[in-house]
This record gives structure tokens, C-alpha cells and sequence, in this order.
């Protein structure tokens, strides 16, 4: 806006175009709903309409309808409805899958073997009480961090840096933002960007504070140092500390080279080129070596167990043999955006 006139200038066209953050939101086809909402309602109407037309001379108008209006509405509650940001037919289908499934998964590659029968017998109606094997889509991990999902190829995780995108100049974003479509223009396999959130434990910078403090040079350190951890301390203790965390998951399938060697070393040639591409939009990016890889998928697929070795280790950190998971499961995301997850080109 001009100081003089009080009139808004004209704002140059940069040709960049908003795209919505769902992608994957299904298209609306009539009267604002998803072919998947419209067959649930279809066949609700048609199944109600087809027991009328059956039942119209022998049950009254009104004693069907006291039958179909509850099941009408159930059927408009599954296509219409959402619990917690997930359709409420997924979500059912999800809840009966999980109801049926086995409620104890123990690590077993080679599988369980036969319980007595007595145990058989007491599981009775309810085999999900039973013991199953835990299969996990993963194989194992080689020292280099490629991540072998056995039939579906190879992966390799690299952790990147966040970007302050919103405090910098229009020009800089704009650089940003075209440094960043450069490298989704250069995909032609699968990439998988993925924020995730954890807890943060603070306990363990709290006592290298305390620990500190007496060895400072002066009064007025060792006090800002203890008032510091006193500060972390009540901020844990009043609210759920959490720490972001963005990877970016390079996927290599199955089949598109014959050796084991070639796909690895082109699934790590590859991450040297997402490095430097996306240099360009300002983040930072680091391969994970196999020991880190390993600590964040445990991490992940158990965000409240206790720390798991290579957790913390550096992207410098080497192992002797190639570290080894129960076999058969991968993560999500978003870039740059830590609301947003399960952006996937």
C-alpha cells in the first residue's frame, strides 16, 4: 500500500500456484461427496427400498419404517461421518480388523511352534489370544543404512533440516520454493518425506547442568547454569516436551537391477544427488549410516520404549555386521510443514 495514495500496489505475478495440502483427498463427484460415500449410500437405499417393496403387504408403512430409519441412519453415519480425521467406515472396518487380530505378536522368523493342547483349549472361541509371529516389512539393515523391505526392493533414510520458510524475504522463498521443485521435477522413483514427533527427555541435559554448574569459573555461571535447570525441569513437569524430526525415505523397488550391489549402490547414488538438490532449497540432508537407521525405525515402531542403541549415534558411526531386524514396517510425512503428514511423490 502506498504511504501517499493510501492505494495497494500492484503485486508482480510470480506464475506460482497454491496447491492444497491434502493431494490424496478423493474427488467429489455429487452433491459434495466421494464415489466411496455415494456406493454406501446407493446400496443402503437400494437394500431399504428392495425390503419395502418385499414387505410393503405384510408389514404396515409405519413398522418398516420404525426398522429402516435407524439402519438409514447408520448407513449415513459410516459414509458421512469422521472419528478422529478417518472416515467412520474405515474406521469400523479398522476396529473389527484390530478386534480380530492376534493380540500378542512375539519376534519368531522361523515361526511358533505348536502349543500343548491344553493351551489350544483354553484359547477356545478367541485364537487372537494366542501368540502370532510379529512380521514387520523390513528384512535387515547393511552397514551403509540401505534398508532391505525384501520383495518390495530397498530403501535408504536420510534426516534432513527444517527451513524458516515464512521468515524470509519473498525473493528467498521464492528461491526456495524453486530449488525444492527442481528436485521433485528430478524424482522418477518413490520418495517419502516424513516428519515425525516424539517426546523429548530432558532428564539427561538437566543433569549434565547440574553436573557443570560447580566446575564454572565464576558465581554467576554456576547460577544461570542451575536456574536453567530448574527452568527445563518445571517445563517438563507442566507439559509434554516434544522433539520434530524430518526424514526424507528413498525407495528403490524390486526388479530394476539384477544385483544386490547395483540397486544399493543406485538407491546411494541417488541420496547423494537428493543431498546436493536439495542444497539448493536451503535444507541439509545427511545419510544414515546403519546403526542411526536402525534407532530411528525402533524408535518408531516403539516411540515409549526405552532408548535403543544407535539412537543417538552420529551419521559417522560404523558397525562390524549388518544390523538385523525381525522380518517385515516403514513410516510416513510432510516437508517442512511439521501439521501436515504423509506427503509421498
Amino acid at each position: 500500500m502506498s504511504p501517499a495514495t493510501g492505494r495497494r500496489q500492484p503485486t508482480e505475478d510470480t506464475g506460482r500456484v497454491r496447491i492444497p495440502a491434502d493431494v490424496d483427498r478423493p474427488d467429489k463427484l455429487l452433491a459434495g461427496l466421494t464415489a466411496r460415500q455415494l456406493a454406501i449410500l446407493a446400496v443402503a437405499a437400494i437394500a431399504l427400498w428392495a425390503g419395502y417393496a418385499a414387505t410393503r403387504h405384510l408389514v404396515p408403512p409405519a413398522a418398516y419404517g420404525a426398522v429402516a430409519i435407524p439402519i438409514g441412519a447408520v448407513a449415513a453415519l459410516l459414509a458421512l461421518g469422521r472419528m478422529e480425521g478417518v472416515p467412520a467406515d474405515r474406521w469400523v472396518i479398522a476396529a473389527w480388523r484390530h478386534h480380530r487380530s492376534p493380540r500378542r505378536l512375539v519376534p519368531a522368523p522361523d515361526g511358533i511352534p505348536a502349543l500343548p493342547s491344553f493351551l489350544a483349549k483354553a484359547a477356545g472361541p478367541h485364537p487372537q489370544a494366542l501368540p502370532a509371529p510379529l512380521r514387520l516389512p523390513l528384512a535387515g539393515i547393511d552397514p551403509s543404512g540401505v534398508v532391505d523391505l525384501g520383495p518390495d526392493g530397498l530403501a535408504v533414510i536420510c534426516r534432513a533440516s527444517a527451513v524458516t520458510f515464512s521468515l524470509r524475504t519473498p525473493a528467498e522463498q521464492e528461491a526456495l520454493v524453486t530449488g525444492f521443485a527442481r528436485f521433485l521435477s528430478s524424482l522418477a522413483d518413490p520418495v517419502q518425506v516424513l516428519v515425525r514427533a516424539e517426546r523429548l527427555d530432558v532428564g539427561p541435559a538437566i543433569d549434565a547442568l547440574l553436573d557443570a554448574a560447580p566446575g564454572l569459573p565464576h558465581v554467576a555461571l554456576e547460577r544461570a547454569a542451575r536456574d536453567h535447570a530448574a527452568f527445563l525441569a518445571d517445563l517438563a513437569a507442566s507439559r509434554a516436551l516434544l522433539r520434530r524430526e524430518v526424514l526424507v525415505v528413498l525407495r528403490q523397488p524390486a526388479g530394476q537391477a539384477s544385483a544386490e550391489g547395483d540397486r544399493s549402490g543406485r538407491l546411494l547414488r541417488r541420496a547423494a544427488e537428493a543431498v546436493t538438490s536439495l542444497g539448493a532449497a536451503g535444507v541439509s540432508l545427511s545419510v544414515l549410516d546403519g546403526v542411526t537407521a536402525s534407532g530411528v525405525l525402533a524408535r518408531s515402531l516403539d516411540p515409549a520404549g526405552p532408548p535403543r542403541p544407535g539412537a543417538l549415534a552420529g551419521s559417522s558411526a560404523g558397525i562390524d555386521e549388518p544390523v538385523t531386524l525381525a522380518r517385515r514396517a516403514p513410516t510416513t510425512a510432510s516437508f517442512g510443514d511439521p501439521s501436515q503428514e504423509g506427503a509421498t511423490r
